[in-house]
């Protein structure tokens, strides 16, 4: 199967079996996504999930957690992932938001990944499900997905290798939506110890189970 014809199928697939598609984790403003983006690093929707509500009570604009003490705020995400260092970079955003951007989270890469703890993954999440922007975040799972698919060459071994080939065969209209396919398909069904090929429905256009077949 020609790469093209992959990309086509598998399209089709989610298009048909998960139309709606959007990030797992809570929030009710552009604020509080990109939080929340930030608390997500390196740890599971679900924990994030249980941490916010009382950070965003307690801190509700970026002018309430500008003033916030990087202790004050650790008490609120001591258990996620790096809580030290993701307590110190909320603090500091916060301030950014505040002084540079009249506490507004801006829309272009470059000025998200001028904020502290902000990189380009983060950023990408941001202005896709924040502005609508064509743009495909790269975490572990989209990783994993689209190397096993086959919708991405082998010798793309970084995240930025693997978002520029998606992005360039993918439908822009698509790509917003794409990102949560790939990362819903690798959180649920396409694991990264025991995926249940059995059961996805893109076993027949995945080259990890033909592999496995072999």
């Amino acid at each position: 199967m020609k790469k093209g014809e992959r990309y086509e199928a598998v399209i089709a697939y989610f298009s048909e079996a998960m139309p709606v598609a959007e990030t797992e984790l809570k929030y009710e403003n552009n604020f509080q996504l990109l939080v929340a983006v930030m608390l997500s690093a390196q740890c599971t929707d679900k924990r994030v999930n249980m941490v916010t509500p009382a950070l965003f009570e307690a801190y509700p604009t970026p002018a309430a957690m500008a003033v916030a003490s990087e202790d004050e705020v650790l008490l609120y995400v001591k258990s996620v992932s790096y809580p030290n260092s993701k307590a110190r970079h909320l603090v500091e955003t916060a301030q950014q938001l505040v002084e540079r951007f009249h506490g507004e989270v801006p829309e272009t890469l470059d000025e998200l990944t001028s904020l502290p703890g902000v990189g380009r993954k983060t950023a990408n999440v941001v202005m896709s499900v924040a502005f609508g922007k064509a743009r495909m975040a790269v975490d572990t799972h989209v990783f994993r997905v689209s190397h096993r698919l086959g919708l991405v060459d082998d010798k793309a071994k970084t995240p930025l290798a693997v978002e520029l080939e998606l992005v360039k065969n993918i439908p822009e209209l698509f790509i917003p939506r794409a990102h949560h396919w790939l990362i819903l398909h690798g959180r649920y069904v396409c694991t990264a110890l025991k995926p249940k090929c059995l059961e996805c429905g893109l076993k027949q256009v995945c080259t990890f189970y033909h592999k496995g077949k072999k």
